[in-house]
């Protein structure tokens, strides 16, 4: 008897841990981001542990350079994260058919949905399944020193004409090294796409099929905008930020920035907080109004989700993944957490929390409103994700470095954008 009972306790205790091991979970998370970001994001990461034992989430994080080859190589070799930040203009490479991730909709019933906007929801959706949930919606906005406007003796641009007639003013009053606008090479290239955009209501590709959508005399239209933008002191030209540093280099990191030589810049409404933070005392950073041309024939204003959350297909932990999301992307202490590490939260469970609690305020709430007025009038059309694609970006990148160096006309320019444009966006499709 006593052998029996011995045996009995010990395979009820194995038991036991076989148990409590099959409910232990742990799931891999990865993420871009900066310090902010990373440090919010493991705080709201133990804050979900507290409160689901057995659920652990590990987390792998990173800058955004090499971020995306690493995750590429990982879908690759199967070895993908649990759940991965992702860019919503890299789904189409990575779920052509909605197969390459798993279908949220599987786990609906752990996840509130029914906070996220019809409209939203369905970027994440590909062939009827939807692969991923955006974290917040975010645009390219017009942010105005308004310190340096005002020593200038200028008012904020209300219009392009505003714009293109304050380099020369501000050169004037505040020195060769002043600028109207600063921006890296892409913001620069996107604010002059914005500008033929409107006036000819084409973005340069279809966001439906592969191929430019610009007409020819779009495509130069768009070139002259940008040699318009890098003349007379209005944007920031490429070879001096070369000179400063690189051109890559942010704008909150350029010495001319902090003390207010460079009046303003072209840039996502999510890093307002990065541009304004190394400001000096004497300087204040204000949203201005989205430049639109009379007439213009779209807004051209370039929207899209900051970036979105998947799940792996191969994940064996589906539930306890959609549980994890579910509470950091809709429960409000997640975003007193998070705070705007990403954006404007998409859910509407989170922004309403943020707003009363004033986390959500001044310029950053400015223009969040100014977006989403834009957005509910159905006036941002989602760009096509080709647009964002890296060779394509290198492309068209290139040929603007041209321009920015004087190596080519615009026609010649334009008729790259076309031809060449095409011929590539055939071969990455």
């Amino acid at each position: 008897m006593h052998k029996r009972f011995v045996w009995a306790i010990a395979s009820a205790a194995l038991l036991t841990s076989f148990t409590a091991a099959a409910e232990d979970v742990t799931l891999r998370f990865s993420w871009w981001g900066g310090g902010a970001r990373h440090e919010a994001t493991l705080k709201a990461i133990a804050a979900f542990e507290a409160k689901n034992p057995g659920i652990k989430i590990k987390g792998e994080y990173m800058g955004f350079f090499g971020y995306q080859e690493r995750l590429s190589t990982q879908l690759a070799g199967g070895t993908e994260p649990d759940i991965m930040q992702i860019n919503w203009a890299w789904i189409p490479s990575y779920s052509k058919t909605g197969d390459g991730f798993l279908d949220l909709n599987k786990y609906k019933n752990l996840l509130a949905l029914n906070q996220f906007s019809d409209v939203d929801l369905k970027m994440g959706v590909v062939n009827g399944k939807l692969n991923a949930l955006p974290a917040s919606f975010t645009a390219r906005m017009m942010m105005w020193n308004t310190a340096a406007f005002a020593r200038a003796g200028l008012k904020m641009p209300a219009t392009w004409e505003d714009l293109f007639a304050a380099g020369p003013v501000i050169k004037q009053k505040l020195g060769d090294k002043a600028y109207a606008l600063d921006g890296e090479p892409y913001d620069i290239i996107s604010l002059s796409h914005t500008y033929a955009h409107q006036k000819f209501g084409m973005p340069y590709v279809s966001p439906t099929q592969p191929k430019v959508a610009m007409s020819d005399a779009a495509a130069l239209e768009w070139v002259r905008a940008y040699k318009k933008l890098i003349s007379n002191n209005v944007a920031v030209p490429l070879p001096i930020r070369v000179s400063l540093g690189g051109s890559e280099k942010p704008t909150e990191q350029m010495p001319d920035w902090v003390v207010g030589n460079w009046g303003g810049v072209y840039t996502w409404d999510s890093t307002l907080g990065q541009r304004a933070s190394t400001l000096d005392k004497n300087q204040k950073l204000d949203v201005g109004e989205f430049l639109t041309l009379p007439n213009a024939k779209n807004s051209g204003m370039f929207g899209r989700p900051s970036m979105v959350f998947a799940v792996s297909k191969r994940t064996k932990n589906g539930e306890a993944a959609a549980k994890f999301l579910n509470y950091f992307m809709t429960d409000p202490e997640a975003a007193a957490i998070l705070g705007l590490t990403r954006g404007v939260p998409a859910a509407d469970s989170q922004f309403r929390s943020m707003v009363r609690s004033g986390a959500l305020q001044g310029p950053e709430l400015k223009a969040y409103l100014q977006i989403k007025k834009v957005k509910d009038a159905g006036k941002i059309d989602l760009p096509s994700p080709l647009f964002e694609n890296v060779r394509f970006q290198k492309f068209f990148r290139e040929v603007f470095e041209t321009v920015a160096y004087g190596k080519v006309t615009e026609e010649e320019a334009a008729k790259r954008l076309v031809e060449e444009g095409n011929a590539l966006l055939q071969r990455i499709k």
